[in-house]
């Protein structure tokens, strides 16, 4: 199936969507993307100096989990203007506004220097994005030598009897609690059709090594629903 991607359409659906988003995001999730970002950022092994970069950060709450978890920078990048500025609220009222900075832009085209930051992540964005090979070597091209990335994702179960009744859930219950919510007919409609479209699990990791990432692992979270890729750009990194 053909998904449009095309970044004014996706900024425009999440910017409809921001002050919903956080609630959507625990309602449909049960709570559990809590849980996922904190695995995300684990596997960064923060140690306290780092210059984080959380790309398609939306409103900020994987930039915040690593400024809590002791990264000494965070940047938060995103072309969603609303979901930045629902972000930037979220930050003052956590008094992490001094720690962490959100800029506007585009995952494809990172307005971030040449191995310039030590750890990168993306949660629940890299499908969105409309060619997410281009955004890989954007995230290679950022990293230091020896930087470490960490992406959620969402897939699809591993577990054979539980994928028919998740995708039962996925394709019309969750759609229908997300239009409620949000009171926007297409965003949750297409939350289904980009996951469809997305290569998860070995298929992406692929993808990060091709992009000259190492140590790629795909793990899955949580039955398979969701996948955090793990890599590491390695410490003499050649030119992708």
């Amino acid at each position: 199936m053909s998904v449009d991607k095309s970044p004014a359409k996706i900024a425009g659906m999440f910017d409809a969507i921001a002050g919903r988003y956080d609630l959507l995001n625990g309602v449909l999730s049960g709570g559990l993307d809590r849980y996922w970002r904190r695995r995300a950022i684990r596997a960064l092994a923060l140690t306290g100096r780092e210059r984080l970069l959380d790309v398609c950060t939306g409103t900020a709450d994987v930039a915040m989990a690593g400024a809590r978890a002791g990264a000494a920078r965070v940047v938060g990048v995103d072309f969603a203007g609303a979901m930045l500025a629902h972000g930037l609220a979220k930050l003052r009222a956590g008094a992490l506004d001094s720690q962490v900075a959100l800029v506007r832009g585009d995952a494809m085209r990172l307005p971030v220097a040449d191995a310039s930051v030590d750890a990168a992540t993306i949660a629940f964005g890299i499908r969105n994005v409309q060619q997410p090979e281009v955004a890989c070597a954007e995230l290679w091209r950022v990293l230091k030598p020896g930087g470490r990335l960490a992406i959620l994702e969402f897939g699809l179960p591993v577990v054979p009897a539980v994928r028919p009744l998740y995708l039962w859930y996925f394709k019309h219950v969750l759609p229908r609690i997300g239009r409620a919510v949000s009171r926007h007919q297409l965003a949750y409609d297409y939350l289904p059709q980009s996951v469809g479209s997305f290569p998860f699990g070995n298929a992406f990791g692929r993808i990060l090594s091709a992009t000259g990432f190492s140590q790629v692992a795909a793990r899955p979270l949580t039955l398979g629903i969701v996948y955090l890729y793990s890599g590491k750009k390695p410490d003499q990194a050649p030119a992708p």
